[in-house]
């Protein structure tokens, strides 16, 4: 089942002129453990900064200033499976009309049913990927454009439950096979660089655009706004951008512009 916002989005790329690219997009990240919106440094749960104690009001502020696209994570689930932010995330949900893509501990099909169900306009699977393909799969065929696969890797071997687990499986392969099963979309996140504010890996990015043909969006790194010229210029459709914009290195209008100006 797909929210109105999901279908609407869904027209909006139908209707894009024949062999153009949408622009660039800017995603504000939100992370949230214990209810909080907070950053992490490389996914460490014990380097952990708060940034705000109300992460509807931090929704609310990014869509005042633009923003096109949220992407929320609920962290503990993502370590751990289990939704321990679902009543922050249903109330981001409802609290914006702009898209938001939902991520953390997705790993059944009830639950992400559920979170589309409640206007997620694109659910993230990350572990469940690795260990259940076969959910992907069946997933892909209900709702095609409403799935995305993370590929977490730390030097580009794919890591899962919350970056803490080694899978032994790289992100070429992983994307080749999840690829395989019809995936439209991928989330590549460098750990190395998450949190990092020293750039992002502008030649993973560009190697995973050419070596598959699906979407990419790049997460990790990003601090200015060449580094969004950058990105763009990899054949990435978008980038989702966290501390950075916490931190005040970048201002979202400054980056929505830079990125709407950006040439593939």
């Amino acid at each position: 089942m797909q929210s109105d916002r999901a279908v609407s989005d869904e027209r909006a790329d139908t209707l894009a002129p024949a062999g153009t690219r949408p622009p660039f997009q800017v995603i504000p990240g939100i992370d949230l453990r214990g209810g909080r919106c907070v950053r992490l440094h490389q996914g460490d749960f014990a380097q952990e900064t708060v940034f705000a104690d109300d992460p509807v009001a931090v929704a609310r502020r990014w869509e005042a200033l633009g923003a096109t696209r949220l992407h929320v994570v609920d962290l503990e689930a993502s370590r751990d499976g289990e939704p321990r932010n679902f009543a922050a995330v249903a109330a981001i949900l409802g609290a914006v009309q702009i898209p938001v893509q939902v991520a953390g501990g997705i790993r059944d099909e009830d639950g992400a049913l559920r979170l589309l169900a409640l206007g997620a306009d694109r659910v993230v699977i990350g572990t469940a990927a690795v260990r259940d393909p076969a959910l992907v799969a069946r997933l892909v065929q209900r709702a095609p454009e409403s799935v995305i696969v993370a590929l977490d890797a730390r030097d580009g071997i794919v890591r899962t439950d919350g970056w803490t687990e080694s899978s032994g499986v790289r992100v070429a392969d992983l994307a080749r096979r999840m690829g395989a099963l019809g995936v439209r979309r991928f989330l590549y996140t460098d750990i190395s660089r998450d949190g990092a504010l020293r750039g992002p890996n502008v030649a993973a990015y560009t190697e995973l655009c050419r070596l598959t043909g699906v979407a990419v969006i790049a997460s990790g790194g990003v601090t200015t706004l060449d580094d969004l010229r950058a990105l763009a210029r990899t054949g990435a459709e978008g980038v989702v951008v966290g501390r950075a914009l916490y931190t005040g290195d970048l201002a979202l209008p400054d980056a929505l512009a830079a990125a709407a100006e950006a040439v593939p």
